[in-house]
């Protein structure tokens, strides 16, 4: 993808969305939805795609979607189902999407403020920055245990808030019109990343400034260098 417009300026914060965006996790996600429901028979099927497409939501906001008619005790049971699979099956399959680690870093060494905003639990978030040894490059971050689900724009607001960043000198990178939605409710822009949930369509539906093949392309669009020059 090339980019669209410059970022903004000046800029000084970069928040990034975990699955999809920095882990390659997407499909195991699916599957592993896919195998919580066929464990509560008492609840419809639910089309991969569709799973797909709500990964990025908060937990409540996902059942809702899946579930219309559901209540809180059928939301938990679907709940404590996933996290038994995810446990005893899924949560060593995903991995670093290729060039995630390498564009963190060179964001950093850029000068630039690092910061998560997921729709991941807090514990899961911590599980998984110690599992993949990003812990030490990122300044703050933000789950659904501490803010509402994206694409509300708290986890935004408490990161600027924590770091002393103006909405306009931040940017939200993220691979589902949620995270793109967040950035725009919060008053800053968004980068969309083609390597998760959402397609091109619907990213592009959320207005962002540029939509990246992959997170690996962000540190040359900040520099100013087009996209897969060299």
């Amino acid at each position: 993808m090339t980019r669209r417009v410059a970022p903004p300026e000046p800029l000084q914060l970069v928040v990034f969305d975990w699955d999809g965006t920095l882990m390659d996790s997407i499909s195991t996600i699916v599957d592993c939805t896919l195998a919580a429901l066929s464990d509560l028979p008492e609840v419809a099927a639910v089309p991969a795609e569709r799973i797909r497409q709500a990964i990025g939501l908060g937990l409540v906001q996902t059942m809702e979607r899946f579930f219309p008619d559901g209540d809180p005790t059928l939301f938990e049971r679907v709940a404590e189902a996933y996290r038994r699979r995810w446990q005893a099956e899924y949560k060593g399959r995903a991995s670093l999407i290729p060039g995630a680690r390498e564009a963190v870093e060179r964001v950093r060494a850029a000068g630039y403020l690092v910061a998560v905003a997921t729709a991941k639990s807090r514990a899961g978030l911590e599980r998984e920055l110690d599992q993949t040894g990003f812990r030490g490059l990122v300044h703050a971050s933000r789950t659904v245990s501490e803010a509402p689900s994206k694409p509300a724009p708290e986890m935004l607001l408490q990161l600027f808030g924590e770091l002393g960043v103006r909405a306009g000198e931040a940017i939200m990178v993220g691979d589902t019109a949620w995270d793109l939605e967040m950035a725009r409710n919060a008053g800053c822009h968004g980068v969309g990343v083609l390597t998760g949930g959402h397609e091109l369509h619907l990213l592009a539906a959320a207005e962002p400034i540029a939509c990246l093949a992959s997170v690996a392309e962000l540190p040359d669009w900040l520099a100013g260098t087009p996209v897969g020059a060299g």
